[in-house]
């Protein structure tokens, strides 16, 4: 075994879920920030967790609107979704920027992919301080799926997206 730094076990870790913070903006548009991470915390009760850096704009729309969907990307809006982390929503409307078809989500105001795996729901429970990063506690009150899609996955930390393969499916 040799010594490692961070982002070495970003790498050694991955392939890590892709997910799309949905959030809504002042104007009632939504933000999508990219994310290759995130927890179940409780079963009982459910509860969700995403960490975020603290500068990030959509740390800041969670914390003033209390929502935000959780969405796992599908492999149709690979390129879009990588895009999303490359950019605040300070400064571009990333959906209408890089072509993200968004659809609504019944119960929520706040828009979502159309081309997504996975959309959950989620109140936010809970803001903590972890260093550079603000771990979110989500509670999730709705999920919807389109087992169809297939889903995006982060490799070499999050150097680029693409689907998993099942070891068993080859």
């Amino acid at each position: 075994m040799k010594p490692i730094d961070l982002g070495e076990i970003a790498i050694l870790t991955s392939p890590n879920p892709v997910t799309l913070v949905c959030t809504e903006l002042p104007d009632g548009d939504t933000n999508l920030a990219a994310i290759s991470w995130w927890t179940f915390v409780s079963y009982e009760p459910a509860l969700l967790g995403i960490a975020m850096l603290k500068t990030g704009y959509s740390g800041e729309r969670l914390m003033a609107t209390g929502r935000c969907l959780l969405t796992v990307p599908s492999v149709e809006i690979a390129g879009p979704a990588f895009r999303c982390g490359t950019v605040s929503g300070r400064d571009k409307k990333k959906a209408a920027g890089f072509g993200i078809e968004l659809q609504a989500v019944e119960g929520s105001k706040i828009q979502a992919p159309l081309h997504s795996r996975l959309i959950v729901d989620c109140a936010l429970q809970e803001r903590i301080e972890t260093g550079d990063h603000y771990f979110y506690i989500c509670r999730p009150e709705r999920a919807f799926a389109d087992e169809g899609k297939v889903g995006l996955f982060a490799w070499n930390g999050y150097g680029y997206l693409a689907p998993a393969i099942r070891a068993d499916k080859g």
